[in-house]
């Protein structure tokens, strides 16, 4: 499967600074020093619609992680999959009445479009999870031959309690991880499971849906979490430096990936941080498919709005905040815009040296993106209300907004 374009992102004088993010297993912050390169896993979409403003600002957030180490001139190994077969797929195909390749290859097609549109950086791999079944079943088979996978009439599950770290991400308790199990995916109330939460490594085939050759599994699917952990095992290894996503992916997504490979590997931890981003609301509620308030990225580009004031409306939220789209936080990105356009459209202006590392301190800081659109305000302020004569500052900040917060102005 292949990524979108990647948008040039241009070179600023000097070097940006190692970044501090919040680390949910830890519940603090760390600062990460990945070496020369840095190494990224992000979940991606399960394309049954259109990419939403929840989806933008989380892959927002890791786009700006991405963007912060290019400037460290680190190079980055960014991962990302397509969980192309599961089953809100096959149930929206299936109440369509349409193909449910076709469905996620449409879905997916729009992904990318939408991604280019607002500069988003593309991932090196790009792997959906059809294609990596064949990686999929050799570590199913694996954990089955260590004895932390068991059979429940034909599917394969994982036994949570083989890892000793198991509820190291998330920091839960037994009864919330069950609540949410329920909630997100899992099966915990199903007969004969070991632990209630145990997930599914392998669905065995079910009558009318598509199934593969497992090898010693037999025919079927696989979980949603192994998915991920086969792609980020096979393109990344263990201890790579974030696993990111949104916050509903802590439990059960990123807890049961990591307990996965951990058992896999006898190594430990998956990752170094844990990156979470918020959720984005419309009308009090969060935005989801299964409620269908959503605001979707494709129609404000349908009707006339500039991807670089749907990415200033993501930047305006600190990544980790719960916020709630509304038709003013449009309408303020697209004043901002206005705003900065209308600076580096002149001649000349104010220095722009300290606003360039007022920006790189911001996003090193849990990235503040907020700060940094605050430090560019107050550029283009002073440059409306005095100007200034130094010839390079327009093009200095048209640079520095671009390689840093990928608006293209």
């Amino acid at each position: 499967m292949h990524a979108w374009p990647a948008s040039e992102v241009p070179a600023l004088p000097g070097q940006g600074r190692d970044l501090r993010i919040h680390d949910t297993a830890t519940d603090g912050p760390v600062t990460l020093d990945p070496g020369p390169v840095a190494r990224i896993y992000v979940c991606g979409i399960t394309p049954y619609d259109a990419t939403h403003m929840g989806h933008a600002a989380t892959y927002n957030a890791f786009d700006l992680v991405q963007r912060v180490w290019l400037d460290t001139k680190r190079q980055v190994h960014y991962v990302q999959n397509v969980t192309d077969v599961d089953d809100p797929l096959l149930e929206r195909a299936e109440r369509d009445g349409v193909d449910w390749v076709a469905l996620a290859e449409k879905e997916t097609a729009l992904f990318r479009e939408d991604m280019t549109a607002l500069r988003m950086l593309p991932p090196k791999h790009y792997i959906g999870a059809v294609e990596a079944i064949p990686g999929i079943v050799p570590l199913v088979e694996r954990l089955r031959d260590l004895g932390a996978a068991y059979e429940l009439d034909g599917d394969i599950y994982f036994s949570v309690e083989s890892d000793p770290h198991f509820g190291q991400v998330s920091n839960l308790d037994a009864a919330a991880m069950r609540l949410l199990s329920a909630e997100r995916g899992g099966d915990p109330d199903r007969p004969g499971k070991k632990n209630p939460v145990d997930p599914m490594l392998w669905m065995a085939a079910r009558e009318g849906e598509p199934s593969w050759d497992g090898g010693s599994l037999g025919r079927g699917r696989p979980g949603w979490h192994i998915e991920c952990v086969a792609i980020a095992l096979d393109h990344l290894g263990m201890g790579f430096d974030v696993q990111g996503g949104g916050s509903d992916l802590a439990f059960p997504h990123h807890e049961m990936g990591a307990s996965h490979a951990q058992v896999l590997t006898g190594e430990f931890p998956m990752a170094k941080a844990y990156v979470h981003a918020g959720m984005v609301a419309l009308h009090g509620e969060k935005m989801s498919k299964s409620k269908g308030n959503l605001v979707f990225v494709s129609r404000l580009r349908r009707d006339g709005v500039d991807p670089a004031a749907i990415r200033l409306s993501l930047l305006a939220h600190h990544y980790r905040s719960d916020w709630e789209w509304t038709d003013q936080v449009l309408q303020d990105a697209v004043d901002r815009l206005g705003r900065w356009r209308a600076a580096v459209s002149r001649p000349d202006g104010p220095s722009a040296d300290a606003l360039v590392e007022e920006i790189r301190e911001a996003l090193a800081n849990d990235l503040d993106a907020p700060a940094a659109l605050a430090a560019v305000d107050r550029w283009a302020a002073r440059q409306e209300a005095e100007g200034g004569t130094d010839t390079g500052a327009p093009g200095l900040v048209t640079r520095a907004v671009d390689a840093l917060l990928g608006v293209a102005l």
